[in-house]
Protein backbone atom coordinates (compact mmCIF):
# COMPACT_ATOMS: atom_id res chain seq x y z
CA UNK A 1 0.00 0.00 0.00
CA UNK A 2 1.50 3.65 -1.17
CA UNK A 3 1.82 6.04 2.08
CA UNK A 4 0.38 9.41 1.31
CA UNK A 5 1.71 13.22 1.49
CA UNK A 6 1.28 14.55 4.68
CA UNK A 7 0.03 18.05 4.57
CA UNK A 8 2.13 20.63 6.53
CA UNK A 9 1.51 24.04 7.54
CA UNK A 10 3.71 26.78 7.82
CA UNK A 11 2.97 31.01 8.75
CA UNK A 12 6.20 32.74 8.45
CA UNK A 13 6.88 36.73 8.88
CA UNK A 14 9.56 36.78 6.19
CA UNK A 15 12.20 40.00 6.93
CA UNK A 16 14.26 39.96 3.96
CA UNK A 17 16.50 42.63 4.30
CA UNK A 18 18.50 42.00 1.60
CA UNK A 19 16.02 42.61 -0.89
CA UNK A 20 13.46 44.99 0.99
CA UNK A 21 11.08 42.04 0.79
CA UNK A 22 8.61 42.12 4.20
CA UNK A 23 5.89 39.96 3.86
CA UNK A 24 3.57 37.37 6.20
CA UNK A 25 3.30 33.89 4.04
CA UNK A 26 0.53 31.14 4.66
CA UNK A 27 2.11 28.20 3.01
CA UNK A 28 0.40 24.55 2.58
CA UNK A 29 2.85 22.47 1.79
CA UNK A 30 2.64 18.74 1.08
CA UNK A 31 5.92 16.41 1.72
CA UNK A 32 6.06 12.97 -0.02
CA UNK A 33 7.04 9.93 2.31
CA UNK A 34 10.46 9.73 0.59
CA UNK A 35 11.20 13.52 1.56
CA UNK A 36 13.34 14.00 4.37
CA UNK A 37 12.70 16.89 6.82
CA UNK A 38 15.76 18.75 5.92
CA UNK A 39 14.86 18.81 2.18
CA UNK A 40 11.10 20.14 3.08
CA UNK A 41 12.73 22.88 5.25
CA UNK A 42 14.92 23.65 2.26
CA UNK A 43 12.17 23.91 0.25
CA UNK A 44 10.34 26.34 2.50
CA UNK A 45 13.50 28.07 2.98
CA UNK A 46 14.13 28.73 -0.96
CA UNK A 47 10.50 29.64 -0.97
CA UNK A 48 11.10 32.47 1.29
CA UNK A 49 14.35 33.35 -0.42
CA UNK A 50 12.91 33.68 -3.69
CA UNK A 51 9.36 35.12 -2.79
CA UNK A 52 8.74 37.29 -5.51
CA UNK A 53 5.14 37.47 -7.51
CA UNK A 54 4.52 34.56 -9.36
CA UNK A 55 6.14 32.24 -7.35
CA UNK A 56 4.79 28.84 -6.56
CA UNK A 57 5.37 24.98 -5.66
CA UNK A 58 5.32 22.46 -8.32
CA UNK A 59 3.03 19.59 -8.13
CA UNK A 60 6.34 17.58 -6.74
CA UNK A 61 6.35 13.65 -7.92
CA UNK A 62 3.24 14.00 -10.47
CA UNK A 63 5.29 16.40 -12.09
CA UNK A 64 8.97 15.67 -12.84
CA UNK A 65 9.56 17.38 -15.87
CA UNK A 66 9.36 20.68 -13.99
CA UNK A 67 10.75 22.56 -11.08
CA UNK A 68 10.22 22.52 -7.94
CA UNK A 69 9.56 25.85 -7.32
CA UNK A 70 9.10 28.50 -10.13
CA UNK A 71 8.47 31.93 -10.89
CA UNK A 72 6.30 32.69 -13.75
CA UNK A 73 5.07 35.87 -15.21
CA UNK A 74 1.49 37.34 -15.66
CA UNK A 75 1.76 35.32 -18.86
CA UNK A 76 2.64 31.87 -17.49
CA UNK A 77 5.93 32.47 -19.10
CA UNK A 78 8.87 30.84 -16.56
CA UNK A 79 11.06 33.44 -15.70
CA UNK A 80 12.97 31.23 -12.95
CA UNK A 81 13.91 28.11 -12.27
CA UNK A 82 14.38 27.14 -8.56
CA UNK A 83 15.07 23.19 -7.96
CA UNK A 84 16.15 21.79 -4.39
CA UNK A 85 18.51 18.75 -3.41
CA UNK A 86 21.40 17.81 -6.63
CA UNK A 87 19.60 17.64 -9.62
CA UNK A 88 21.50 15.80 -12.23
CA UNK A 89 23.40 17.74 -15.10
CA UNK A 90 20.93 16.86 -17.86
CA UNK A 91 18.22 18.93 -15.82
CA UNK A 92 20.13 21.72 -14.84
CA UNK A 93 21.06 21.62 -18.68
CA UNK A 94 17.12 21.84 -19.82
CA UNK A 95 16.41 24.28 -16.86
CA UNK A 96 18.79 26.87 -18.38
CA UNK A 97 17.05 26.87 -21.55
CA UNK A 98 13.48 26.83 -19.94
CA UNK A 99 14.23 30.21 -17.80
CA UNK A 100 16.38 32.67 -17.70
CA UNK A 101 17.32 32.38 -14.68
CA UNK A 102 18.11 28.98 -12.90
CA UNK A 103 18.62 28.40 -9.14
CA UNK A 104 19.39 25.75 -7.01
CA UNK A 105 19.00 24.92 -3.30
CA UNK A 106 20.69 22.19 -1.68
CA UNK A 107 20.61 20.79 2.05
CA UNK A 108 23.70 18.41 0.68
CA UNK A 109 27.56 18.90 0.60
CA UNK A 110 27.75 21.38 -2.30
CA UNK A 111 31.10 19.50 -3.52
CA UNK A 112 28.92 16.70 -3.70
CA UNK A 113 26.23 18.48 -5.79
CA UNK A 114 28.56 19.83 -8.60
CA UNK A 115 31.39 17.00 -8.68
CA UNK A 116 28.32 14.61 -11.43
CA UNK A 117 28.05 18.01 -13.16
CA UNK A 118 31.88 18.40 -14.24
CA UNK A 119 32.45 17.59 -18.03
CA UNK A 120 29.06 17.56 -18.26
CA UNK A 121 27.37 20.00 -21.26
CA UNK A 122 25.30 22.12 -19.22
CA UNK A 123 23.80 25.45 -21.45
CA UNK A 124 24.69 28.69 -19.21
CA UNK A 125 26.40 26.90 -16.03
CA UNK A 126 28.34 29.92 -15.00
CA UNK A 127 25.00 31.84 -14.73
CA UNK A 128 23.58 28.99 -12.85
CA UNK A 129 23.36 29.88 -8.85
CA UNK A 130 24.18 27.01 -6.48
CA UNK A 131 23.42 27.69 -2.36
CA UNK A 132 23.37 25.55 0.23
CA UNK A 133 22.04 26.24 3.64
CA UNK A 134 23.54 25.33 6.27
CA UNK A 135 23.39 21.73 7.60
CA UNK A 136 22.83 22.39 11.33
CA UNK A 137 20.44 25.05 10.75
CA UNK A 138 18.25 22.68 8.87
CA UNK A 139 18.65 20.41 11.24
CA UNK A 140 17.17 22.59 14.52
CA UNK A 141 14.46 23.59 12.16
CA UNK A 142 14.05 19.79 11.54
CA UNK A 143 13.51 18.55 15.03
CA UNK A 144 11.28 21.24 15.72
CA UNK A 145 8.94 19.96 12.65
CA UNK A 146 4.91 19.97 13.08
CA UNK A 147 1.96 19.49 10.82
CA UNK A 148 1.62 23.53 11.78
CA UNK A 149 4.42 25.52 12.47
CA UNK A 150 4.95 29.43 12.50
CA UNK A 151 8.53 31.30 12.60
CA UNK A 152 10.23 34.55 11.91
CA UNK A 153 12.70 34.41 9.05
CA UNK A 154 15.09 37.87 9.05
CA UNK A 155 17.43 38.09 5.91
CA UNK A 156 20.72 39.98 6.37
CA UNK A 157 23.90 39.47 4.42
CA UNK A 158 23.20 36.11 3.50
CA UNK A 159 22.52 34.92 7.35
CA UNK A 160 19.45 33.60 8.27
CA UNK A 161 17.56 34.62 11.67
CA UNK A 162 15.05 32.05 12.53
CA UNK A 163 12.66 32.18 15.52
CA UNK A 164 10.82 29.55 15.91
CA UNK A 165 8.26 28.92 19.10
CA UNK A 166 10.90 31.26 21.60
CA UNK A 167 14.28 29.82 20.35
CA UNK A 168 16.53 31.53 17.99
CA UNK A 169 18.17 29.54 15.63
CA UNK A 170 20.51 30.80 13.03
CA UNK A 171 22.83 29.89 10.14
CA UNK A 172 24.05 30.83 6.77
CA UNK A 173 22.58 30.87 3.13
CA UNK A 174 26.47 30.55 0.90
CA UNK A 175 26.20 30.65 -2.63
CA UNK A 176 29.07 28.61 -4.73
CA UNK A 177 30.77 29.76 -7.90
CA UNK A 178 30.34 27.31 -10.75
CA UNK A 179 32.85 27.36 -13.55
CA UNK A 180 32.21 27.03 -17.04
CA UNK A 181 33.15 23.93 -19.46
Amino acid sequence: MALNSTMHTFNIELADVDRGVYETLALRVARHPSETEEYLMTRVLAYCLEYTAGISFSNGLAEPEVPTLAVRDLTGAMRVWIDIGAPDAARMHKASKAAARVVVYTHKDPEKVMRPWAGERIHRLAELELYSVDPQLLAAMASRLGRRMAFALSVTGGHLYITLGGDSLEGLVTRHALAAG
